[in-house]
Parts: structure tokens; sequence; C-alpha cells
């Protein structure tokens, strides 16, 4: 593969950058059926194995693939493949000229917001019983 220098494609050419490739490796995976929604995404340290790829590289790929709604992120979870919007779960939904559209959209944005309200608000409840236990010891330790 042809990258151009620091990741810039050469211009007017059609040479995909690493991240790219990945991306849509993993799209096919989900068109072809064989990554189903909600399945995990390989991991990371896998997707860097399988494609020769550092961990910025594949981070950039997952990114794309937030953005165009294909995937969900559970934070301490991983990567789940997003539900689609519509009804029908045929496989000739995938084909054709949309074959690039977003398989989540915004169920699958709206998913991911309410998994991350539900983790934040855990952690801030973490946090302030934290606080509360070190302000009762905290305090008797000072006298």
């Amino acid at each position: 593969m042809v990258v151009g220098r620091r990741g810039r494609r050469p211009t007017g050419s059609g040479v995909q950058l690493t991240f790219e490739v990945i991306a849509e490796a993993l799209r096919e995976r989900i068109r072809s059926g064989g990554l189903r929604p909600g399945d995990a995404l390989p991991t990371q340290a896998v997707l860097m194995r399988e494609f020769g790829a550092s961990s910025l590289t594949v981070q950039k790929a997952m990114v794309l693939l937030k953005q165009e709604g294909w995937v969900v992120s559970r934070p301490g979870k991983g990567a789940f493949v997003a539900h689609r919007d519509h009804a029908a779960d045929d496989a000739d939904d995938l084909e054709g000229p949309d074959a690039t559209a977003p398989v989540g959209g915004t169920t699958a944005r709206v998913e991911a917001l309410e998994q991350a309200l539900a983790d934040a608000v855990q952690q801030l409840a973490d946090l302030r019983g934290r606080v509360e236990a070190l302000e009762s010891g905290g305090g008797e330790r000072g006298r």
C-alpha cells in the first residue's frame, strides 16, 4: 500500500490511507453479516495485528465508523456494531449505491449517548461516595 508523506493522500490518487482500509474492511464485515448489530468489534490489539497498524491508526478508523453511525462505544466494554434505524433486516438493503450508508444513524447515536450518560451518572455517584468517605474520615484524622 502506498501512503503519502505524513499520512497524506498523494494528490489526485485513489490511494486509501490505512485507517480508511480498516474502516472499509469492518464496514464490509457488517454488510456481509459477519458482524451483526450488537456484536462486539475486534479489539484494538486484534485490529493492530491484523492490519499491521498502529494504535492511533486503528483509533482513527473507529472514530470514522462512529461518526458514520456504523459503530457505538460502550465505555469499559468496547465497540459494538450499531443497530439499524429501519425495521427491515434483509441483507439486500445493504447492497447497491447506498451500501456505504450508516447502519446505526440516529438510533445508534441516541444509544451511545444514553450509555455515556448512564456511565457518567455512575461515575458521579462513585466519586460522591469517595468524597463523603474522605470528608468523614479526614476530619477525624486532623484532630
